[in-house]
């Protein structure tokens, strides 16, 4: 590198001007701030009934209180302790058994249709089997949200596994690896991809069977608290509770894409 290029001055950053940050904003973001605001003042107008559709600052102060008080909070850590359990045990069990099943057509072809059955088969109608198996305490809750979340797990990492290119695994073996070393070094790392797919997955049904299974025979959780404050008429109560439920769920897919961008950084996807 010669002097003259080591005095030359870096080129200037340029400044971002404030319409472009708006008309960005906007286009990401728009319909949900013409959302917030067409809901507002419709239910301030009296256009839709505040008594089913109340105004999102009561929402917001129905949010605040329960937040505050600490009621909510404990039904967060309830729901979050069922949901997490259920989806940490299909972790456990869907990605080592769906790289099995990928790997080994002998491990496929003797499970598969057993699981494509009980697939098909909705976890909410088998709720109440699981009920009578294991009552209504919080063993029944965790399984059938476990039941539910399982199967994206296991079938995005069977596909992640059959979709990984056979050139390179031909590679891999040309270059005299082991088969240990073909799925440590080239089927595992090109199946992460895929999995992470059946991760975010799992991680929204897990919350949407939360609800159902919080429903019934529940008195804590964030899913009870949607139905308890409906059935006593605190609707802003009641859409708060809804709305932290989203939130929740934004937030776990929001931990599993930045988890995601790290594992994957070599991901042409990501890039």
């Amino acid at each position: 590198m010669s002097i003259e290029t080591l005095d030359r001055p870096a080129p200037p950053i340029r400044a971002v001007p404030m319409r472009e940050l708006a008309a960005r904003f906007l286009s990401r973001w728009g319909l949900v701030v013409g959302f917030v605001v067409l809901w507002q003042v419709v239910s301030r107008a009296g256009w839709v009934s505040p008594a089913v559709f109340p105004p999102l600052d009561k929402i917001a102060a129905a949010l605040w209180q329960g937040i505050a008080n600490g009621a909510l909070l404990d039904d967060i850590a309830i729901s979050l302790s069922r949901a997490g359990t259920a989806f940490l045990a299909a972790v456990a069990l869907g990605i080592p058994l769906g790289l099995a099943m990928g790997q080994l057509p002998a491990v496929e072809r003797a499970l598969d249709p057993l699981l494509q059955f009980f697939r098909q088969t909705s976890a909410l109608a088998l709720y109440p089997v699981f009920i009578l198996l294991l009552g209504l305490g919080e063993a029944s809750k965790v399984f059938v949200i476990f039941w539910a979340t399982l199967f994206p797990i296991l079938l995005a990492t069977i596909g992640g596994v059959k979709e990984v290119d056979r050139k390179l695994i031909e590679m891999a073996r040309s270059y005299g690896a082991n088969h240990l070393q073909v799925f440590r070094r080239v089927i595992l790392p090109a199946s992460v991809p895929a999995i992470f797919v059946g991760l975010r997955l799992s991680a929204t049904t897990a919350l949407l069977l939360l609800i159902a299974a919080e429903m019934i025979g529940a008195n804590k959780g964030v899913g009870f608290q949607v139905m308890n404050a409906q059935y006593n008429f605190q609707i802003p109560l009641m859409f708060a509770a809804i709305f932290l439920l989203a939130f929740l769920g934004l937030a776990a897919n929001g931990v599993l894409v930045v988890l995601q961008r790290r594992l994957c950084r070599w991901s042409a996807s990501d890039r």
